[in-house]
């Protein structure tokens, strides 16, 4: 990812042509570009940026003058806070449609579930986005339509982030418990008189999660590459919002720092997810057999 980025960012164009007047004079943009190390070699440009980032210095900011570390950890705490809130409303909502679903199999509800399911994964984010506010902002003046500071303010973010996965969630959860529902354990638990909804939870359920949670895990990424469109909407304070300030800007240290971030946070999410497969099936072992 850093190779990709650091690429990407560089043959998008100067940024010390962006930095100074349009009529300076030759030798004032080469003494800037000398200053900034944009006249080395990229091979050697990349190698000065691992070397620093491996001691936790990401650069300065071409743009704000600030360390980029600083500005990615005062603007992180709010993306996974957008983001957290986004899959908790995906889980409550996705989950249980995807087990009436599979429970009424057949039936008018599992027909409209898993339409409105397709619906959530065929709506853009952006359109939807704007949808919430022209409604419930504009229109009926319920919900802020901007900024963050309140409950209040994460309501139509998170509603709008959380449809990416939600959909697929409902799909998944649904094709998960159908495969687990005609399971002999299954059965057994329902002639030993356990209630519909304990066999459901912890006998139907747990045994069809690991699927489940792996694409949680792996969404994780999804719903952060998404909040830079939600966060640019909504002008939320986040790491997405700040991403896209600096490719206009061309603020090449600040979007190298915000992709590694990321990319760390997704692997560190992944890791997370295989170890809890240990927990959610005692059958899986971590060491080899």
């Amino acid at each position: 990812m850093s190779v990709v980025v650091f690429a990407l960012v560089h043959f998008s164009g100067d940024p010390v042509l962006l930095m100074v007047s349009p009529d300076a004079p030759p030798d004032v943009v080469a003494t800037m570009r000398q200053a900034l190390g944009f006249d080395r070699p990229l091979y050697e440009q990349f190698a000065r940026y691992l070397g620093n980032a491996a001691h936790g210095d990401l650069g300065m900011s071409l743009r704000m003058n600030r360390p980029v570390i600083s500005l990615i950890l005062e603007r992180l705490p709010a993306t996974l806070q957008l983001t957290l809130a986004a899959l908790v409303i995906a889980v409550l909502v996705a989950i249980p449609a995807g087990i009436v679903s599979a429970v009424k199999r057949g039936t008018v509800v599992d027909r409209l579930a898993m339409a409105g399911a397709v619906a959530g994964q065929a709506v853009p984010i952006f359109w939807l986005a704007l949808l919430l506010i022209a409604l419930f902002g504009v229109r009926l003046r319920w919900l802020p339509v901007y900024g963050s500071g309140s409950l209040a303010h994460y309501v139509l973010p998170a509603v709008s982030l959380s449809t990416i996965i939600m959909g697929r969630l409902a799909r998944l959860v649904r094709s998960c418990m159908l495969a687990v529902l005609g399971q002999d354990y299954v059965r057994t638990a329902r002639a030993k008189g356990l209630g519909e909804s304990r066999v459901l939870a912890v006998h139907a359920l747990r045994n069809a999660s690991i699927p489940i949670v792996t694409l949680l895990g792996l969404q994780f990424a999804q719903l952060l590459g998404g909040a830079v469109v939600t966060e640019t909407i909504f002008a939320w304070p986040g790491i997405g919002r700040l991403v896209v300030e600096a490719i206009f800007n061309r603020d090449f240290p600040v979007v190298q720092g915000v992709v590694l971030v990321v990319s760390l946070i997704f692997v560190a999410v992944n890791v997370l997810v295989d170890l809890c497969y240990a927990v959610l099936d005692p059958r899986i072992r971590t060491e080899p057999a």
